[in-house]
């Protein structure tokens, strides 16, 4: 069955949302590259959803639903927002077109908070916005939005094999990212520019003699390469820009592949090549479907230059990516199939949906886009002992290439042959190698020492899946002693805590279906076992709490006016009307003397003594506030001064030496500085914990100042639990 012959309900419905006259139908209309929706300057143009079943690559079958304004007024304007809401409940991928002149309204948020509850992956377009004069924004936001720019859109725009939007994503990042290079190679392009194309001109002049003389109907014309093409080769070979060799390029398009190879002989005939500069993408293209000869010759004048020669097919599949593609192979009634070969070759963009859907996670779902997927990354070209073309990450080994071929060729793979030798299976993949890949039924599956060779995603994921199901027995008997380890480590009895319903706390709270799968996940190393139990005893505590009541633990707290002296502090603690109870410093918000405290009377130990800003203390409910009794500072009857832990944290513009500058601080006052923890923001905005003892408030106060003198720190403030 062809892509074209798949029923509706079997196809991926795309939904356009959005307020009237946001631009929906204009952004549907430009996406089918269909006058499918009626588009005015009248709000409310589209009064019923409007759907198309076409083909959309690299999703494949699709139906594209345009709704009416989900912001329509008045009793037909209800039943419209209604009928678009109904288009919710069969909406695979949402698209939020805003008007980018108004920006993103209240009903636009309502919008996104329904997707996210109903677990619609969905895109914001904001239309419109070539109508702005301006985009007024912040230097640090625009350098987050251009990292972002660099990190997802270009690579993705370079796998769609996008190149008119990949290169442009590109300058612009480094325009905002790197504004000193950027300018500078602006200037140095610009310095040599009538010389550049008087060369080019000149070299597109002779081509193109050679080409007519040749019979070869061939279009020729010239180009400087991009600067964020210049910037990447200066930084990657450590060259500058007059050494370069394809900073100029010559383009040659012709109408078959025949031609292809019959101008690169011409070329070859006319210049002198440099050696090892030529490749043919043709024979083997690009993942991205990039098709075309390129070779670097040496000019009259003995400048090199690039000249890139294709056909137009691939021209126009290079300039706007596969979807034009698709669409110019697609025949005027839009039924024509889908070769299965180009289908396969978007199945990287499929992994990142399920990826998506999969992960719960953004950070690590972010950190397999941009480190796993290996949207930067090279790729190498290599052959099955039957002659198939495998494209492979740069740096792959034979286990990469056995598990390209198919899982269970990788999990029976005991070694390789490259080019007819034995290999090891770290061997790093060249471009041509034919591999052939040893199994044997008597291995015993692959070792995790491969997860540190492999170089694609797929591998991994593979290594991966085979050691969860084929070690699941081992990695629950793993995960239950470790569990059980851990509550004995903390005093506490396993048993008391793994009753069926304080289970099904960690299942609701992890979403796994059986405990079982939740000691694998401790044992192979994919949860915890410290957030596991902790969980547990959570939910053991709530539900034992009833236990005992408010009277039987204020008890001891009756009203009188006696005072006692708590030895445990030398400073001492004065708590109203307690005899003989222990006494402990909160680690929440770790009082000191000075600070205004309250005591907090707990179910067995004891009186906790709290800051009265405490955090835990201010959010605290009406029936625990019925805990909380009197206390204050005792004046110490020793010259010997006591410490307390206190804890601060320090907000700063990153810099190296800080810690060093910090730490001097307390060398210097003698202050014994227990822990410190740093962690660093895309924004390079650094947030530093630090714990350490003190005698008084006043101490801390006098630290504090000195702290805020340092060089490129913000702010500090104490923690208040």
């Amino acid at each position: 069955m062809g892509l074209n012959d798949k029923v509706s309900a079997e196809r991926v419905h795309i939904g356009f949302f959005g307020l009237r006259n946001a631009g929906k139908s204009s952004v549907v209309n430009a996406v089918t590259g269909q006058s499918l929706s009626l588009v005015s300057e009248t709000k409310g143009t589209t009064t019923d959803p409007v759907q198309k079943a076409m083909e959309l690559l690299p999703i494949g079958p699709v139906v594209i639903i345009d709704t009416p304004g989900i912001d329509d007024v008045g009793t037909l304007g209800e039943m419209r927002v209604k009928r678009a809401m109904q288009v919710l409940d069969k909406t695979d991928i949402a698209i939020l077109v805003v008007d980018a002149e108004k920006g993103l309204q209240q009903a636009d948020q309502e919008l996104l908070t329904l997707f996210a509850e109903k677990k619609i992956p969905h895109i914001t377009v904001y239309n419109k916005s070539d109508l702005l004069a301006t985009v007024p924004s912040r230097p640090e936001k625009q350098q987050e939005k251009a990292r972002e720019t660099m990190d997802i859109y270009a690579p993705i725009a370079m796998r769609l094999g996008i190149s008119k939007i990949k290169v442009e994503l590109d300058d612009l990042s480094l325009k905002y990212l790197k504004p000193d290079v950027y300018y500078d190679l602006v200037h140095k392009v610009a310095l040599r520019k009538s010389e550049r194309e008087q060369f080019v001109g000149a070299i597109v002049k002779e081509v193109k003699k050679h080409m007519d003389d040749a019979n070869i109907k061939a279009q020729v014309d010239g180009r400087v390469k991009h600067f964020f093409s210049i910037y990447k080769k200066m930084v990657n070979q450590d060259k500058t820009i007059d050494q370069i060799y394809d900073l100029f390029a010559v383009r040659i398009l012709v109408d078959t592949v025949k031609d292809c190879y019959a101008a690169l002989g011409v070329i070859h005939e006319m210049y002198k090549p440099i050696p090892g500069r030529f490749k043919d993408y043709i024979a083997m293209p690009k993942p991205n479907m990039y098709q075309s000869l390129h070779t670097t010759l040496i000019g009259p004048n003995g400048q090199p230059f690039e000249i890139q020669i294709r056909t137009y097919e691939m021209h126009r599949t290079a300039e706007y990516g596969i979807a034009a593609h698709w669409k110019y192979k697609e025949s005027s009634d839009g039924k024509a199939p889908v070769g299965k070969s180009e289908e396969e070759k978007l199945n990287w963009l499929r992994q990142i949906l399920e990826w998506q859907r999969d992960m719960s996670d953004n950070k690590e779902f972010m950190s397999l886009l941009k480190n796993d997927l290996d949207l930067f990354a090279d790729s190498v070209y290599c052959f099955t002992p039957q002659g198939d073309v495998k494209t492979l990450p740069s740096g792959s080994t034979p286990v990469d290439f056995a598990y390209s071929v198919h899982s269970a060729v990788g999990n029976k793979m005991v070694g390789a042959r490259v080019n007819g030798k034995l290999v090891p299976i770290e061997y790093e993949i060249k471009n041509g190698d034919r591999i052939e890949i040893i199994t044997s039924q008597n291995s015993q599956g692959p070792s995790r020492d491969w997860l540190k060779l492999v170089k694609s995603t797929q591998a991994k994921n593979k290594i991966n899946q085979w050691f969860k199901k084929e070690l699941k027995e081992d990695n629950i008997l793993k995960g239950k002693e470790m569990l059980a380890q851990y509550a004995r480590a903390k005093g506490f009895k396993i048993t008391n805590y793994t009753k069926n319903q304080y289970l099904e706390a960690v299942l609701r709270k992890y979403g796994f279906r059986d405990w079982d799968s939740v000691l694998a996940a401790i044992g192979h190393g994919g949860l915890k076992e410290g957030q596991v139990f902790n969980k547990l005893v959570e939910a053991y505590d709530k539900e034992n709490k009833k236990n005992l009541t408010d009277e039987q633990v204020l008890e001891a707290a009756s009203e009188t006016q006696e005072k006692l002296h708590i030895a445990k502090s030398k400073s001492g603690i004065v708590v109203k009307g307690i005899h003989d109870v222990a006494v402990r410093f909160s680690k929440c918000c770790n009082p000191i003397p000075g600070d205004e405290i309250v005591g907090f009377v707990t179910r067995g130990r004891g009186i906790t003594i709290h800051r009265t800003d405490c955090v835990n203390v201010l959010n605290m409910s009406e029936t625990d506030r019925t805990r909380l009794i009197e206390a204050e500072w005792q004046q110490p009857d020793t010259k010997e001064k006591e410490k307390y832990m206190a804890e601060i944290q320090v907000y700063a513009n990153n810099r190296t030496g800080l810690l060093v500058d910090l730490s001097k601080i307390f060398t210097e006052r003698k202050i014994d500085l227990r822990s410190i923890n740093s962690r660093t923001s895309k924004q390079e905005k650094a947030t530093i914990s630090m714990s350490f003892e003190i005698g008084s408030k006043e101490e801390l106060r006098s630290l504090i100042e000195k702290i805020r003198q340092v060089e490129s720190v913000i702010d500090v403030e104490r923690t208040t639990g």
